[in-house]
């Protein structure tokens, strides 16, 4: 997932970027409020870790700026400000979770993971249907097509083929799969994804002789429409 990160404490936001990074996400850091309430306007992310204490636009402001602009990307607080009322003012000024410096990365990860579940039910009630070329899947109704022709998808290949559909053009890894597909946070060492992909790749590209799913030698997969391109 793409995750934004404000924080303007050199060494902690490398470390947390690092551990984002190795867990197979897209993390855009910034170290300012206003600059994050700009690339929060112009871009689009699943999950926003903000700290409270920042230059330029202070981490409450920058939330309240947000649900005022109407933007519901779901934000972690990740701060030292660690007493009761702290917490209140963070989540009442629109925050949807709070965590306290120290903290163990495990945590922050499973929190941001969370949050994104509740991204995707957020995208899916604004638009639940997602195109790509003649592709579209249904969110609400868990449907697939081509050409207009339904697409037997079963759980697994639906949730690929969305992850794919979210970010058309975009290389997503193995371990990217893992964790939105599998909820697996680490590589269990087999061939799980390779076997879901070539199912999906049969249903979505055979029947209509083209290729929508490149590999990326070395790096993962992405979803392509070409008209007309042989598999």
């Amino acid at each position: 997932m793409r995750i934004l990160l404000v924080e303007d404490d050199a060494s902690l936001s490398r470390f947390v970027e690092k551990g984002l990074q190795e867990a197979g996400h897209q993390v855009e850091v910034t170290d300012n409020g206003k600059h994050a309430l700009t690339l929060c306007m112009t871009e689009q992310f699943e999950v926003a870790i903000v700290d409270r204490m920042l230059p330029g636009l202070d981490g409450l402001s920058l939330v309240k700026a947000l649900r005022a602009a109407q933007i519901a990307t779901p934000v972690l607080f990740l701060t030292a400000l660690g007493g009761v009322d702290d917490r209140v003012e963070g989540l009442e000024a629109g925050g949807d979770d709070y965590l306290t410096k120290p903290f163990a990365f495990s945590e922050l990860l499973a929190r941001v993971t969370a949050l994104s579940r509740r991204s995707l039910n957020i995208s899916a009630q604004a638009n639940p249907e997602l195109c790509v070329g003649d592709l579209v899947i249904n969110l609400f109704e868990h449907t697939a097509s081509r050409q207009g022709k339904t697409l037997d998808l079963q759980p697994k290949e639906f949730r690929i083929l969305e992850l794919f559909m979210r970010h058309p053009g975009r290389v997503i890894t193995r371990t990217m799969l893992l964790e939105h597909v599998w909820d697996i946070h680490f590589d269990p060492q087999t061939s799980v994804v390779e076997t879901h992909i070539s199912r999906l790749r049969n249903k979505l590209e055979k029947p209509f002789g083209d290729s929508l799913i490149q590999t990326v030698r070395g790096a993962g997969y992405k979803l392509e429409y070409k008209p007309g391109e042989a598999s």
